[in-house]
């Protein structure tokens, strides 16, 4: 891991407007779908198990759980709560008949494709009032955004 140069106030400067900008653009993002999502909200942590559920198909629980960064039996339950309302289906693995491997049903992939459009609609449209620097300096930071995260899930892991 390359270490840093910027001094140690400038990247606790960084840290502190992170942390607190961070959560406020997921809130805001949240209620601005909540508002025109026709379907009932799901709590967090099914929504990010059906989202990462879509983007890796046949993934196991123990797999999600640590992918999510949560335990095994807190996953477990999400599955038996998504696959009663329809959005997750559970299928046995061939060779060891206690894994279950999870696919998103035609439903969930039809909410979370809705749901992904009135999110990006919702940050285009945001996008489109700033000014062509700040949308340069957004599209410049998205690469360090994306290794900042990984970063932070490797060490919560």
């Amino acid at each position: 891991m390359p270490d840093s140069t910027a001094p140690s106030q400038d990247v606790d400067r960084v840290a502190s407007a992170l942390v607190a900008v961070l959560p406020v653009l997921q809130r805001s993002l949240e209620r601005h779908v909540g508002r025109e999502f026709p379907h009932p909200r799901l709590p967090e942590g099914q929504l990010a198990l059906l989202f990462l559920v879509e983007e890796r198909a046949g993934i196991t629980v123990r797999e999600s759980a640590e992918a999510l960064l949560m335990k095994p039996n807190n996953v477990s339950a999400l599955v038996s709560q998504l696959t009663e309302a329809g959005l997750l289906e559970r299928r046995r693995d061939t060779a060891d008949k206690r894994v279950a491997h999870l696919y998103p049903t035609a439903t969930a992939r039809g909410r979370l494709a809705e749901a992904r459009l009135l999110q990006e609609g919702h940050v285009a449209g945001a996008l489109h009032t700033l000014t062509d620097g700040e949308l340069d300096a957004l599209g410049a930071a998205l690469g360090a955004l994306t290794s900042l995260s990984g970063r932070l899930r490797t060490s919560a892991g």
